[in-house]
């Protein structure tokens, strides 16, 4: 009789799942500051989980296919995550894709405005892009219940860390112009160009989750593009593509967690190529493709380990708004008397914002910014809630001693664009540098919120990076049909 070798243990646990958020047709389609509503159906919107256990702490990170994560859905999903399930709101991390293409969570929320004037009120409720109040209820009960799913799911595991290298499909999208401002988005071809305004950040983070047969459980994704390919209708945008071609490249019905990297001033689009763009189903299933093939190549590729301590850290900054100046106020007051069709667009539209951030400034003058680090092994996910620029994403990389860094902007709340303190300065500007009632927040906020990423993540022990088993030195003989000279004859 042959010994029965004994089944691989692990004292690691983990359990992924999703739900649905899809919204239905009619529904609001956030992302630009007026009202526009889906009209088709492309793919599906999901809540994506997460969840590790090293026998003595569990956490939870959470993708949503949604454009931002309002903070009172995070509260209260957190107080229902640890009702139902014992998880603390420091170990519930929720980030948002920003899937442009998705549900309606913003921009104006319910009851934002109802303290404000009637001029205001109209403008928030009736001109700009708004939450649906029972849809962030659905998403709410979706996030619990994917979490309540993910716990009940969870098995034995050896986890993989590793990063790709993607530079083909993200580009920053401020430009330095002859005129020595950045611009966003200057156009196709502009001569007024002369070099990208600031980098990208090609990696590929990439978590890999296998049960003790060796059966993938889960993957987790990191990286830093602009959901705004619109496939056309609703849709989790790229990221959809990112799914099919990891599940489909690994015959796997597995869930893939994406967790958006620092991408504020990236997207899909190159300023700079001299080539048309392509229709958005085919550049949104370039960009998630690539991607998602890239993930596959880590995970192929990365060391499995059985232990991983599980940590948390978290804080929340109060941060100060930029207010308006009281002339830029009583000019944008002034345009929204005349009628709406006599005024230039894009006037229009950002003279509405100032009316609507002078209410905000005025009544809620410092915004709660949440920094969280939740530490799984040598890997680290440093969120904000900003979108947030890539620089400060990098930064945290840097400054971060763990193995594997991931920034995960847009989680635990929305602040709007939050750019490096060089966008503001004589040599900065472009679109995200605009004052708005969705962008705001004081120049150094940026600054502030990756020193506490930094720190809260330096709080943490550092574990080892994952190595490959190494060869036993060679003590047999080489392979005896190969250690032969060449036979002429």
């Amino acid at each position: 009789m042959y010994a029965q070798i004994p089944a691989p243990t692990s004292n690691l646990k983990a359990g992924f799942a999703e739900r649905d958020i899809t919204p239905g047709i009619g529904m609001e389609q956030p992302g630009g500051y007026t009202k526009n509503f889906h009209r088709s159906f492309h793919d599906a919107c999901k809540v994506r989980v997460a969840l590790f256990d090293d026998g003595k702490k569990r956490a939870a990170v959470i993708g949503l296919d949604a454009l931002v994560v309002p903070r009172q859905i995070v509260l209260d999903a957190r107080a229902q995550i640890e009702k139902a399930t014992g998880i603390t709101g420091d170990a519930v991390l929720i980030c948002a894709s920003h899937s442009h293409s998705s549900g309606p969570v913003g921009m104006v929320l319910p009851g934002e405005y109802d303290t404000a004037s009637d001029l205001v009120k109209k403008l928030a409720y009736e001109e700009s892009s708004c939450a649906d109040a029972g849809y962030l209820l659905r998403v709410t009960s979706e996030i619990v219940a994917g979490v309540v799913a993910a716990d009940r799911a969870k098995v034995p595991v050896q986890l993989g860390f590793g990063f790709g290298h993607e530079d083909k499909v993200a580009f920053n999208r401020r430009l330095r112009m002859k005129n020595g401002q950045s611009w966003s988005h200057p156009g196709a071809g502009n001569p007024d160009i002369l070099e990208y305004a600031g980098p990208i950040d090609p990696q590929v983070g990439v978590i890999g989750a296998w049960d003790m047969q060796g059966q993938l459980v889960g993957v987790v994704v990191n990286y830093a593009c602009h959901a705004t390919t619109n496939p056309g209708g609703i849709s989790a945008n790229w990221i959809q593509y990112l799914e099919k071609t990891i599940q489909g490249g690994l015959g796997t019905r597995a869930p893939i967690v994406f967790m958006q990297g620092a991408c504020g001033d990236v997207t899909q689009v190159d300023n700079l190529s001299p080539n048309q763009r392509p229709k958005s189903e085919e550049w949104s299933q370039y960009v998630g493709s690539r991607i998602g093939a890239e993930a596959i190549r880590t995970l192929l590729a990365m060391p499995k380990i059985s232990t991983a301590p599980v940590e948390t850290r978290q804080e929340v900054l109060k941060i100060k708004r930029r207010p308006p100046s009281p002339q830029r106020v009583a000019k944008s007051l002034e345009i929204m008397q005349k009628p709406k069709n006599t005024v230039e667009p894009t006037e229009w539209i950002f003279a509405k914002e100032i009316v609507m951030l002078d209410h905000l400034n005025k009544t809620v003058p410092l915004v709660d910014c949440e920094v969280q680090c939740v530490k799984i092994g040598p890997a680290c996910f440093v969120s904000n809630p900003a979108e947030y620029f890539v620089q400060y994403g990098l930064d945290i990389k840097k400054g971060s001693q763990h193995a594997f860094t991931f920034p995960c902007e847009l989680s635990n709340g929305i602040v709007g664009y939050v750019p490096t303190e060089e966008a503001f300065g004589p040599n900065g500007g472009g679109y995200e540098t605009r004052l708005t009632a969705y962008s705001n927040l004081e120049i150094t906020a940026g600054t502030q919120m990756a020193n506490k990423g930094i720190e809260l993540a330096n709080q943490m022990k550092a574990e080892p990076k994952p190595e490959h088993p190494k060869i036993p030195p060679f003590a047999g003989k080489p392979w005896m049909y190969g250690n032969v000279p060449p036979e002429l004859e």
